[in-house]
């Protein structure tokens, strides 16, 4: 009996944290503010989430602004003379607006400037139009910045939490992008 009671407690603990891991995360209150590529939720309050499938027919038929917020390192200030900076590539969804850094849970106010100047040029100013947000798969920052638009007063965001990286498997094209010019940190 003994070991019989031992085993089920073993088992317990072995098997508790593999099903803990298997939950999707909760939408939090706030934005995300750490831990960026981890497991996102399945919903987002106020935005409709997207498969690879819609988010593919509403770029074939042109349907929707696409706002690509994946991060990108900026150039060090203080680099000695002679050293060589090379950005590392970024490949997106063909037509889309890159507007890097934007997904983080707290924006400078330059920052929260530059995303807003940003949605509001892809949208022609229109805050009814279709904004699709992405980044990569199991990445917080594009799930921060599609709440973020809402907050905005966006009223028609879709989240596409497969990104590029969810585009890239299903065989869809990709171009390379360059960031909108963002301000000086």
């Amino acid at each position: 009996m003994r070991r019989q009671l031992a085993a089920a407690l073993v088992t317990a603990v072995l098997v508790a944290p593999v099903c803990a891991q298997q939950q999707e995360p909760f939408e939090p209150e706030g934005y995300r503010t750490d831990n960026y590529r981890a497991p996102v939720p399945a919903t987002l309050e106020g935005a409709r989430v997207l498969t690879t499938g819609e988010a593919e027919a509403i770029w074939r038929a042109k349907n929707g602004a696409f706002i690509d917020v994946v991060p990108r390192a900026p150039k060090p200030k203080n680099l000695p003379a002679g050293t060589v900076w090379r950005d590392a590539p970024r490949k997106n969804i063909p037509g889309s607006v890159w507007l890097p850094d934007t997904g983080y849970g707290a924006l400078p106010p330059a920052m929260n400037d530059y995303f807003k100047r940003g949605l509001a040029s892809a949208s022609r100013d229109d805050k009814a139009a279709l904004l699709v947000i992405y980044c990569l798969a199991d990445c917080w920052m594009s799930w921060n910045a599609a709440k973020r638009a809402l907050a905005y007063g966006y009223s028609n965001v879709a989240w596409y939490p497969d990104g590029t990286d969810g585009w890239e498997r299903a065989k869809l094209p990709t171009e390379e992008a360059q960031p909108e010019a963002r301000p000086e940190q």
